[in-house]
């Protein structure tokens, strides 16, 4: 996703040894006995998954537009004159409209 979105390989190549190079240790009375290497997947509070979730949803975004542009699906609208809306994202527990 992000090359498809512009990023220089540096960029990806960093945010990809971020996420992969996580790994978790045992300990048995003091000593460590075993380790493993999760296969997929963020760690629980990872900084980095609120901005990856936004390239995520951008990318989404994008594909969605394309998918518009070339009239394969159509937007909605809420009015007669309102505007077209064809999807709606949002991140939480926050609603799009308050």
């Amino acid at each position: 996703m992000v090359v498809k979105l512009g990023f220089l390989k540096k960029w990806t190549k960093l945010i990809m040894n971020c996420i992969g190079s996580v790994s978790y240790s045992f300990r048995l009375n003091e000593e460590v006995c075993g380790s493993v290497i999760p296969s997929r997947g963020l760690r629980q509070g990872c900084p980095l998954s609120p901005y990856l979730f936004l390239i995520c949803a951008e990318g989404l975004s994008s594909l969605i537009q394309g998918k518009l542009v070339k009239g394969s699906i159509f937007g909605f609208k809420t009015s007669r004159y309102g505007p077209t809306i064809s999807h709606l994202l949002f991140y939480g527990r926050q609603p799009p409209f308050q």
